[in-house]
């Protein structure tokens, strides 16, 4: 396995503690998230299920909470077959409204080739990642 890192922030006009709120509404996750749909616990110890793909196309993403401050930060350890690491989002108050960061360490399958594989894969995860924040912020504020 090779490790890799990607991460990924946004600003948002709305407290922290909205941004929060929102983006740990697992079920809104499709709401501002592309091609994803989530749902899952607000505790350390839960777990969140999101799948990710068009219809029957796609991967079930598993993962445990491993850490969670309530309207500021939330870290999950991915379980499943396709995606494993871990990741966090923080959510942090910046003048009247807050900084959004999601980062993730996944562990690459597949050695060399997928350690090439990413020089395509992770420019592409972290313009999803982006575009997933800045509509997360947007939602966010309304």
């Amino acid at each position: 396995m090779s490790p890799v890192a990607v991460h990924a922030e946004a600003v948002s006009a709305a407290p922290a503690e909205r941004v929060f709120e929102v983006l740990t509404d697992w079920p809104r996750h499709a709401e501002w998230m592309p091609f994803t749909r989530a749902e899952g616990g607000d505790k350390v110890g839960d777990e969140l299920r999101a799948w990710t793909g068009i219809g029957p196309v796609g991967f079930l993403d598993t993962m445990i909470i491993t850490g969670w401050e309530d309207g500021r930060r939330v870290a999950v350890r991915h379980t499943g077959r396709v995606v494993r690491g871990e990741a966090w989002f923080k959510v942090v108050p910046e003048g009247r409204g807050s900084r959004i960061v999601w980062a993730e360490r996944v562990d690459l399958p597949l050695g060399p080739l997928g350690r090439a594989g990413w020089l395509v894969a992770g420019p592409v995860a972290k313009a999803f990642l982006t575009l997933g924040l800045r509509r997360l912020a947007a939602l966010s504020e309304a």
